[in-house]
């Protein structure tokens, strides 16, 4: 009789191994947060769309074994205070991962608050993951174990910027805009301590701070940049501010040369059309007319499916990390997968990437890119459909951009 019941009994064990593996299986629910209504609702949607994407790809490739990921999408409206609200939101539904990147406003408040959340309540700690917003205090004074920054910090993207300045000598005058939070007055800052070190001839002709997602005309700030005989524009402005004020500088026939941070976002295309050409820039760490045009198959496949451009490739950085850091601490527990994630190096569109144990800044190249006409050899792949895309001028390696930090980071007790 118990002859007879070996082979059942076996059958029933393998049965459960391989039952237990499909239980052990999890879906890891990833909250991003930031703006889906309002100015800023084209960046916002065109991101989670594309880290919807992402997750896509890595659940049919099995990035992180067995387990999947989802993406769910909360309003924010751009604002801290709607941030915090959709953070409580979250945590209440037990979401355990977070990725935000409009605005560094929203970013600060969300480190200061998961910060006290992990502290409140062990055993349901969150992770954030950045995907743009650069205020440099975020990996210095502001650090924390549980953010991770997967975007360049202002003060990394205007080392590249001002070093391609610097050898321009047809530039003599300058004028900064930014919007006036945080990022936009950082980016004031660092832009005029680096030219002065680097360009003191330089003459810094303007330095503007309207009001971030505010302002509903830019020509009266475009007539001051032609007033002041600037030959140069350096601005942070992101979303419609970005558009609004490339489209007035277009109306006015201003003929200054825009140096950009987001003009490769989505929603600026149209803005800039043929008036742009060879005279805006951006600083992106990847572009889809890269060296190799790596990325090629998630830039068409993304036009495909969603009729818009795939522009963030934080978001595969990003799942990335999280997978990576899943298979080799055998957990989605966010403590074990964050510990993971420090120091790790990963493949990402932009080549190999890696986030700096020190603070947890992503170390990466940058472009330094022009907008030009599509030729179908450096330029195959335009924006909107605008027949223009981004031609790169310069890849500044990621060693030429890694930057001292002040992080003393505090890390949780390892379990």
């Amino acid at each position: 009789m118990n002859y007879h019941l070996r082979p059942a009994l076996l059958a029933l064990t393998v049965a459960g191994l391989f039952y237990s593996g499909a239980a052990s299986a999890e879906k890891i629910r990833i909250a991003y947060i930031d703006p889906l209504s309002g100015p800023f609702a084209v960046t916002g949607n065109n991101v989670l769309k594309s880290w919807q994407a992402i997750a896509e790809l890595a659940n049919k490739e099995k990035w992180a074994g067995d387990n999947t990921f989802e993406i769910v999408g909360f309003d924010n409206k751009g604002s801290p205070q709607e941030t915090l609200t959709a953070l409580k939101t979250v945590t209440d539904q037990g979401f355990r991962y977070i990725a935000q990147g409009f605005g560094s406003g929203a970013g600060l408040a969300l480190i200061d608050a998961i910060n006290k959340h992990n502290q409140r309540n062990p055993g349901k700690e969150v992770i954030y993951m950045n995907t743009s917003a650069g205020d440099p205090d975020m990996t210095n004074s502001k650090c924390s174990f549980y953010h991770f920054r997967l975007d360049a910090n202002v003060d990394m993207r205007i080392e590249a910027l001002t070093s391609f300045i610097e050898k321009d000598k047809s530039i003599k005058k300058l004028y900064l805009i930014n919007p006036n939070y945080a990022f936009g007055q950082q980016v004031s800052r660092s832009a005029k301590e680096s030219l002065k070190a680097k360009r003191p001839d330089i003459q810094i002709v303007g330095d503007d701070l309207p009001p971030f997602g505010q302002v509903k005309d830019y020509s009266p700030y475009i007539a001051k940049i032609a007033a002041s005989g600037a030959d140069t524009v350096i601005t942070g402005n992101a979303g419609s501010d970005l558009s609004m004020l490339i489209k007035s500088s277009k109306e006015a026939n201003l003929r200054s040369t825009f140096y950009t941070f987001f003009a490769s976002s989505p929603g600026i295309a149209g803005a800039i059309g043929s008036a742009g050409e060879d005279r805006v820039k951006s600083i992106p760490y990847w572009h889809p007319n890269n060296e190799t045009f790596s990325g090629k198959e998630i830039v068409e496949s993304f036009k495909k499916k969603y009729n818009d451009d795939y522009f963030s490739s934080a978001t595969y950085t990003g799942i990335a990390l999280l997978a990576k850091a899943m298979k080799e601490s055998k957990s989605t527990d966010p403590i074990k997968v964050a510990f993971a994630m420090e120091g790790m190096k990963v493949n990402s569109l932009n080549g190999e990437v890696e986030m700096r144990k020190a603070d947890h800044q992503l170390q990466q190249p940058l472009y330094m890119v022009t907008w030009v006409k599509v030729n179908g050899k450096d330029v195959k792949y335009d924006e909107e459909s605008t027949g223009y895309g981004w031609r790169t001028d310069r890849k500044i390696e990621a060693a030429a951009v890694t930057l001292p930090t002040t992080c003393q980071m505090v890390r949780p007790a390892r379990s």
